[in-house]
């Protein structure tokens, strides 16, 4: 009809304008500053989850000149996963720290086409096929650390869980990602990964700082990590050099590499991979860091868990029982069937997520959930809010393993909330390996010993401690050998 008012698009119709975020609830700041000076840099994670319980899944907060968007609804966490890399990336702050620091970039803060190309190598070393291949070391690193654990069950001597569940990740990941026999297990002695770990707390302090100072000036720390990126670039050209004579010495390596390095540099050496030594040493970074603080954090929560919850130990033993005849013989077949452990590990991780925030950086103008988003806004998301709201996980404090198993009630709204991978087309490309690492360690501790005792201090409850992850305060284990091989009979499996 001549001069009727044009049709509103049907997505339109019946819906509101998207809030600003200017215009959302928030903490008040202070001049400069912002909520800096608010959070506390080792409770970070615990802070802006509860500034979410007490302004909403959506608000809004300040570190020194970079307003953040706080989400932790999980339709909108999920929304910016599934858009990465196109609509989201991580953010360029840390992407240009890290830069700065000297680090070479690997899978985690690459984006667009550099990432695609590293996701394409990173997958050659980490597929199914190839951690098959890999897997004798893997026991191998396993049955050292059940005589550790022997030895101190025969000594009477109090374990601390913390070090020694890093010990195992670190001879675990560097045997598998450059094929080196580091045995920390046995020698207490590991050159590389305290500059690691250093190195990786310096990103996160200051990319949590709302200045950069050491642009103009050096701390002591600042001088040290200097020190460690040194120590750093010097390893990882030293495993790259050693794993490129390996494969010019023995060309059947190139048919069947034997760690993740080889298979990344054979990879990297495809025509027109575009990928060179320095793509190689940034995902060997990635790969060592993941496999060590993330792997290493997550252990020790499931076997404090457990030890919590005996019903859940009882039933994770008698799996690995049924499952696993024998330590010796132990193949990658068997751990794969080890489906109430692995539900066990999803629980913890629920509960005690080592990455509980979750961040984006907008590349276009977009809206999650009710909220406008401009292009280069900061996202934070929070998935552990929802994960332990009664609202989206059913008796949710409660640890539950079984609602991670098939035809759970409340598996799907599980699986929906927590996000331990990330996810979308960026989801970790290490889960696999992550979960059977565990997978590993729980076995070995569960088929040869009992729990005696597990001291996580005052209030027996573990304090959750931020450095570039979130740990648990420390644990100190006591094990003992099961009754009825003390008493010399037939297991009750």
């Amino acid at each position: 009809m001549s001069g009727a008012a044009p049709a509103a698009p049907p997505a339109a119709i019946g819906r509101p304008e998207p809030r600003r975020i200017a215009d959302l609830p928030g903490p008040r700041g202070l001049p400069l500053l912002g909520n800096a000076a608010q959070i506390r840099p080792r409770r970070a994670h615990i802070d802006f989850e509860n500034w979410a319980r007490r302004y909403g899944t959506f608000y809004r907060a300040r570190l020194g000149p970079h307003t953040l968007l706080v989400v932790s609804d999980p339709a909108a966490i999920q929304a910016m996963l599934r858009d990465r890399p196109e609509g989201f990336r991580r953010p360029s702050p840390v992407e240009r720290i890290a830069r700065e620091m000297g680090t070479d970039i690997g899978l985690f803060l690459a984006e667009g086409a550099e990432w695609r190309r590293m996701r394409t190598m990173v997958a050659a070393g980490l597929s199914a096929r190839q951690l098959r291949a890999y897997f004798p070391s893997l026991r191998r690193v396993a049955l050292r650390l059940r005589d550790r654990w022997a030895r101190a069950a025969a000594a009477g001597a109090a374990i601390d869980l913390n070090a020694d569940a890093k010990r195992y990740t670190v001879d675990v990941v560097a045997g598998l990602s450059f094929g080196a026999d580091v045995n920390t297990l046995e020698t207490d002695d590991d050159p590389i990964h305290p500059h690691l770990e250093f190195a990786m707390a310096m990103l996160y302090r200051r990319v949590i700082l709302p200045f950069p100072y050491w642009r103009l000036f050096r701390l002591p720390a600042d001088r040290r990590l200097a020190r460690s990126l040194a120590v750093i670039t010097k390893a990882t050209n030293g495993f790259i050099q050693a794993a490129r004579a390996r494969l010019a010495a023995d060309l059947t390596r190139r048919a069947a590499p034997a760690n993740v390095l080889e298979a990344m540099i054979l990879a990297a050496d495809q025509p027109g991979s575009g990928l060179d030594d320095t793509a190689v040493a940034g995902n060997v970074i990635d790969l060592l860091l993941a496999g060590e603080i993330t792997t290493s954090n997550t252990l020790a929560w499931l076997i404090y868990f457990l030890y919590r919850n005996p019903d859940s130990l009882r039933r994770a033993t008698a799996e690995i029982h049924a499952a696993v005849p024998a330590l010796g013989t132990l193949a990658i077949e068997q751990i794969d069937r080890l489906d109430f452990v692995e539900a066990c590990a999803n629980e913890a991780m629920r509960l005690k997520a080592v990455a509980p925030m979750l961040l984006g950086e907008a590349l276009r103008d977009t809206v999650l959930g009710d909220v406008a988003v401009p292009a280069g806004t900061i996202v934070m998301g929070l998935p552990r809010v929802a994960s332990l709201d009664e609202a989206h996980c059913a008796d949710a404090a409660r640890f539950n393993p079984d609602r991670w198993r098939f035809g759970a009630a409340p598996d799907r709204a599980a699986k929906g909330v927590s996000a331990p991978f990330g996810g979308g087309p960026r989801i970790c490309a290490g889960r696999y390996l992550a979960l059977l690492e565990i997978k590993l360690a729980i076995t070995v501790l569960l088929h040869g010993f009992e729990i005696e005792s597990l001291d996580a201090g005052p209030g027996g409850i573990p304090s959750e401690e931020m450095t570039s992850v979130v740990g648990p305060s420390a644990l100190t284990l006591r094990l003992r050998a099961p009754r009825w091989k003390r008493e010399e009979e037939e297991p009750p499996f």
